[in-house]
């Protein structure tokens, strides 16, 4: 890859991590394997990187896509949990932020309840902001599939004690 395309992509990362990762934490609703799944989708997508034409966002965001599907179809992924690393991050000074953890909680929580096509569904209309047509495509299904499904997706959530509890639901 050429210096431009590595300086492009790394732009890119730094610019869109954390937004990759909240959508992944949205698709699998759980930190660590968010953060393994941005960084399956950036190692992907950086040999193919230089190729690539118009909104690279749209392309990290469908692999990123595909590996979460690709994993929900798999019993085991070869992986086993290591013992965790002392540090010293519970010294650490910082703001009171309960309600934020709270209601991203009660919405993670709630995600969990649907389908993984349901989550991706909601996933990418809300949390990305695709259109209808976008989030067909991406998940290679109709226009009117999105539709039900999102529709399904969000009379499941209306209903989801923890968000109607913490505000969250418009309750």
């Amino acid at each position: 890859m050429t210096r431009t395309a590595d300086a492009d992509f790394e732009r890119f990362v730094l610019a869109q991590s954390t937004p990759l990762l909240r959508f992944a934490e949205m698709l699998c609703g759980d930190r660590h394997n968010a953060e393994d799944l941005v960084q399956q989708a950036l190692m992907r997508s950086y040999p193919k990187w230089h190729r690539l034409d118009g909104d690279p966002m749209r392309y990290v965001r469908r692999v990123l896509v595909n590996r979460f599907l690709s994993q929900t179809r798999r019993r085991w992924n070869n992986e086993v949990p290591s013992d965790p690393v002392s540090n010293d991050w519970d010294q650490r000074a910082v703001a009171d932020f309960a309600g934020e953890v709270q209601t991203r909680e009660a919405v993670l929580s709630a995600l969990a309840g649907l389908t993984v096509r349901e989550r991706a569904v909601v996933a990418l209309r809300y949390s990305q902001d695709l259109s209808e047509a976008e989030t067909a495509e991406l998940l290679a299904m109709a226009p009117g599939t999105v539709k039900s499904t999102a529709s399904r997706a969000l009379a499941k959530l209306r209903l989801a004690p923890d968000l109607i509890d913490t505000g969250v639901g418009g309750h």
